[in-house]
C-alpha cells in the first residue's frame, strides 16, 4: 500500500472514531457562497480553541495548483515577523517588529491606518531584554488587542486605529518583556510575559476588554513567604521549592499562548521554567516547584486555580510548558473525550483531559533522551539516569530550544491529526553551566550520540489517540515557521530558506510550493472576503535565527531582502519583484592600522551577551533582527561606535541604548567585534 493509500486509510478509520468535521460548521466557499464566522480569522490560533485550523476550502487538492499571489504589502523598516495576522470583516491587521499594527484591506492590501506603540520612547530600557519580537494580535467587539515589547497591553479602535486604552501589565523597572500575543474571551483579553531566565516571578492577567480594567491576575508559582502567607495555593506550592526561591530563582511566567473553553468556562495557560536552576543542589532537592512547567487551568471569571498538570517537575533545563494549548474532542477508547494537546520543549506531544487535568497519553514526537517515558498511571515522567548532574556532564535530548517551540502547531478535525514544527537537537550540559547549545553538522565533540537528524526541523503529522507518527517531512533547517491546516485537506508551512509550501494533510506530499524571497518563521492564517478564500502569511526571517547561528544561519543578509505580507488567492497573478537569495560569503570590513588589544577582546566578548540576541553568538549573525557586524561600517568607527552603543542613536529603529555600560566596556566592545572581523577577513584571504 503506497503512503497515500494508507494515509486515506488512516483517515477514513480516524472518521469512524469520531474525528470527522462538523457538517453543519462546513464551508460554503466552493459552492460560491458568503461566509459566516469560518470567514474571519480573530487571534493568532483562529477561534478561542487554538487549532490554527481554517474551515475554508475553495483551496483543495483539486484547486491547489491554481494558487497565486493575489497582493503584497512591503514593510521597509521591519526586521524580525513572527507573527500570524488576523481578519476581521474583509480588514487584515497584523502587528511588525514591535508590534507595530498595521491594518490593510483584505482584498487589495491598501492601508487604512497604521499604529505605533514606540517602546524606544515609552520605555527605552526594555529594549536591552530580547529582540523586540511581537507574535501577534486579538480581536473582541470592535477592539484591536496589542501587547507592546515594554509589557503594556492596549486596546485600539479597529476601524480607525485609535487607541482606545492601555494597561502597564509589568513595572517600568523589572527585567519583564513581551513577545506573545494577547488573547479575548468573554469580556476579557489576557496577557502574560516573560522573564523566566530572568528569575522573576511571572503572571497572567485578565482585563476588562472595553475599560482595561484589571480583572484577576494568577501567579504560577509562588512568592515570598510574606506574600505566600494566607494564599493556601501559593503555601501549598512554596512547600515544594527549595532554599530561598523568591530571591531571583521563581519564573514560571506564562508568555506563550492561552485557549478558552467557553462551555467549561476555563481558561488553560502554560508556564514557564524556574528561574535560574542550581544545578550544585538541585540533584538532591526532591520538590516539584509547582507550578512551574505546568499546565494550568484556571476560572475565566475570578482567574482562581482549578487544576493543573506538571509537565517537568523540578524543570532542571528549561522545558517550560510555554507552547501552544489546542482544544478539541477525541475518541478516547470507546468514548468522547474533551481533551487539550500540548507539544512543550521537551519532546513530547500530551493529551490532557481537559476537564479535570487527568493524564491521557503522551509520545515521543522528536528525539527525547532525558525521560524513558510519561508513566501511565502518575502521568510523571520516567527519567533517565544522571539527568541531574549528579555525576558531572549531561547529554540529552531535546536542547533547551525544544522538540517545539512557539511556532503554531495546527490541529485539524477532518483528519484527527495534529501538525507539528518539529526540532531535532541535543544538548551538553557541565556541571554549573550550559556547555553549548546545540550539535553541529551531525556532531558535537565527537559524540557517538549524534544522528542524521540533528540541527535540523520536520514538519510532522501525528496521530494524538494512537500517539504514533503518520508522516514526517524534513528540513534541512532547524528554524522554521508555523502551521495552519484547512478543511481542504492542506497543510501550510513556510520554511527558513523562503519556500512557502501547501502539503497533503494525509500524505505529506508538496502539493504547491511559492518563493517568498526570504526565511519565514511566522504562521500562515486564511479569510474569505465574499466568496474567495485568501491564505496570508507574513516574510519575515529573524528572531532567535542569530542566537543559534551556527545552525539556523542560512545566509540571509540584513537589509538585502524586503519584509512582506504576502496574500494568495486561486489564479492570483501578482508578481514580486527579484530579491537575493541567501549567501554564505562574508564581506568583512577592517581598519588594518588598528591594533587590537587581545586583553580587551576577551573581556569583550563576555559583555558581547547583551548583543547576541539581534547581533549573533560570537558576532556571527543570522540576517536578522541585526546586521553582522564584521561587515558593517558603521561598527568600524569607533566613534560612531560609541554612539550608537552609549548614546542611542539608533534607539528608534530598535537598537537598544546601554546606557550603563562604562567607556571603557564600550571599548572592550569595539575591540572584540574588530577582532572577529579581522578573523573573518584573514580567513577570507586563505
Amino acid at each position: 500500500m503506497g503512503l497515500r493509500a494508507l494515509a486515506a486509510a488512516m483517515l477514513a478509520g480516524l472518521a469512524l472514531a469520531g474525528c470527522s468535521d462538523s457538517p453543519d460548521r462546513a464551508s460554503n466557499v466552493a459552492d460560491g457562497k458568503e461566509q459566516g464566522a469560518e470567514a474571519n480569522w480573530l487571534g493568532r490560533m483562529g477561534d478561542e480553541s487554538a487549532p490554527a485550523f481554517s474551515r475554508l476550502d475553495e483551496i483543495d487538492a483539486d484547486t491547489i495548483a491554481r494558487l497565486g499571489l493575489e497582493f503584497f504589502v512591503d514593510l521597509p523598516g521591519e526586521t524580525t515577523l513572527e507573527g500570524t495576522p488576523i481578519a476581521v470583516d474583509g480588514t487584515v491587521y497584523f502587528t511588525g517588529t514591535h508590534a507595530t499594527v498595521y491594518a490593510v484591506d483584505g482584498k487589495t492590501g491598501a492601508t487604512k491606518w497604521k499604529y505605533d506603540p514606540r517602546t524606544w520612547k515609552f520605555n527605552p530600557s526594555k529594549l536591552v531584554l530580547n529582540f523586540a519580537a511581537s507574535r501577534g494580535l486579538a480581536f473582541a467587539d470592535g477592539r484591536i488587542f496589542i501587547a507592546a515589547f515594554d509589557g503594556r497591553l492596549i486596546a485600539l479602535d479597529a476601524d480607525t486605529g485609535k487607541q482606545l486604552w492601555n494597561a502597564e501589565t509589568v513595572t517600568r523597572d523589572s527585567t519583564q518583556w513581551i513577545t506573545g500575543a494577547p488573547y479575548t474571551f468573554g469580556d476579557k483579553v489576557i496577557v502574560g510575559q516573560s522573564g523566566a531566565d530572568m528569575g522573576v516571578r511571572g503572571y497572567v492577567t485578565a482585563y476588562d476588554q472595553k475599560t482595561g480594567e484589571q480583572a484577576w491576575r494568577f501567579y504560577p508559582v509562588p512568592g515570598s513567604p510574606e506574600e505566600n502567607a494566607g494564599d493556601l495555593l501559593m503555601e501549598r506550592a512554596a512547600a515544594t521549592w527549595y532554599g530561598e526561591w523568591w530571591k531571583g530563582k521563581t519564573g514560571g511566567g506564562p508568555w506563550g499562548p492561552v485557549a478558552f473553553d467557553a462551555e467549561l468556562n476555563l481558561v488553560y495557560i502554560g508556564s514557564a521554567n524556574p528561574g535560574q536552576v542550581d544545578t550544585q543542589t538541585i540533584g538532591q532537592h526532591d520538590g516539584d516547584q509547582l507550578f512551574a512547567s505546568s499546565i494550568i487551568a484556571l476560572d475565566a471569571d475570578s482567574g482562581a486555580y482549578r487544576w493543573h498538570y506538571q509537565v517537568n517537575p523540578r524543570d532542571a533545563w528549561d522545558y517550560g510548558s510555554n507552547t501552544q494549548i489546542t482544544l478539541a474532542e477525541l475518541n478516547i477508547g470507546d468514548a468522547p473525550r474533551k481533551v487539550l494537546m500540548q507539544a512543550p520543549k521537551n519532546g513530547f506531544l500530551y493529551v490532557i483531559d481537559r476537564e479535570d487535568g487527568e493524564f491521557i497519553s503522551a509520545g515521543k514526537i522528536v528525539k527525547v533522551t532525558w525521560a524513558e517515558r510519561i508513566h501511565p498511571s502518575t502521568g510523571r515522567p520516567v527519567e533517565a539516569a544522571n539527568i541531574r548532574f549528579q555525576k558531572g556532564d549531561v547529554v540529552i535530548w531535546p536542547n533547551p530550544t525544544g522538540g517545539h517551540n512557539w511556532h503554531s502547531q495546527s490541529f485539524s478535525p477532518k483528519t484527527g491529526l495534529i501538525y507539528i514544527p518539529a526540532m531535532h537537537n541535543g544538548v551538553r550540559y557541565s556541571k554549573d553551566r550550559i556547555e553549548g547549545g546545540v550539535f553541529v553538522n551531525n556532531t558535537w565533540v565527537g559524540s557517538e550520540w549524534a544522528d542524521e537528524r540533528d540541527g535540523k526541523g520536520s514538519l510532522l503529522a501525528w496521530d494524538p489517540v494512537a500517539q504514533q507518527e503518520v508522516w514526517r517531512v524534513m528540513h534541512d533547517n532547524i528554524w522554521n515557521g508555523g502551521v495552519m491546516s484547512t478543511a481542504g485537506n492542506l497543510v501550510f508551512q513556510g520554511t527558513a530558506y523562503g519556500k512557502f509550501n501547501a502539503h497533503d494533510a494525509l500524505s505529506g506530499e508538496v502539493v504547491w510550493s511559492y518563493d517568498a524571497g526570504l526565511g519565514i518563521i511566522g504562521a500562515p492564517m486564511s479569510y474569505a472576503v465574499g466568496t474567495k478564500q485568501y491564505v496570508a502569511i507574513l516574510v519575515g526571517w529573524g528572531g532567535s535565527a542569530s542566537v543559534g547561528s551556527d545552525v539556523m544561519n542560512v545566509g540571509w543578509k540584513y537589509g538585502a531582502n524586503t519584509r512582506r505580507l504576502l496574500v494568495f488567492a486561486l489564479d492570483g497573478e501578482a508578481v514580486l519583484p527579484d530579491e537575493p537569495g541567501p549567501s554564505g560569503t562574508i564581506e568583512p570590513v577592517d581598519e588594518p592600522n588598528f591594533t587590537i588589544d587581545a586583553a580587551k577582546a576577551e573581556a569583550g566578548k563576555t559583555l558581547f551577551l547583551y548583543c547576541m540576541l539581534c547581533h549573533g553568538r560570537d558576532v556571527i549573525s543570522a540576517g536578522s533582527p541585526g546586521p553582522d557586524l564584521r561587515e558593517s561600517a558603521l561598527a568600524l568607527d569607533p566613534e560612531v561606535f560609541r554612539d550608537i552603543v552609549k548614546q542611542g542613536s539608533l534607539i528608534e529603529t530598535g537598537m537598544p541604548r546601554y546606557d550603563f555600560l562604562t567607556d571603557e566596556q564600550v571599548t572592550q566592545l569595539y575591540h572584540y567585534v574588530r577582532q572577529e572581523a579581522r578573523r573573518a577577513k584573514d580567513t577570507s584571504r586563505e
